[in-house]
């Protein structure tokens, strides 16, 4: 990652560890499919919404917050 990326990144001690998700659409949403499935996530509310990928033209993002 570069260093501005970095700087984006406002992660407190005290915040959840993160699982970023990025791809195609159906990429993504395969990939939660699969977390729920092998009980990685206990349930799908613990993603964020299905959205753009701001740094990533075309690509898409969710996040598992654990």
């Amino acid at each position: 990652m570069t260093s501005e990326f970095n700087e984006l990144l406002s992660i407190a001690h005290g915040d959840k560890a993160q699982v970023w998700l990025i791809g195609t659409r159906d990429q993504v949403t395969h990939l939660i499919t699969e977390f729920y499935v092998k009980r990685i996530a206990s349930d799908r509310l613990h993603f964020t919404p299905i959205i753009p990928a701001p740094f990533a033209s075309g690509k898409y993002m969710s996040v598992l917050v654990r």
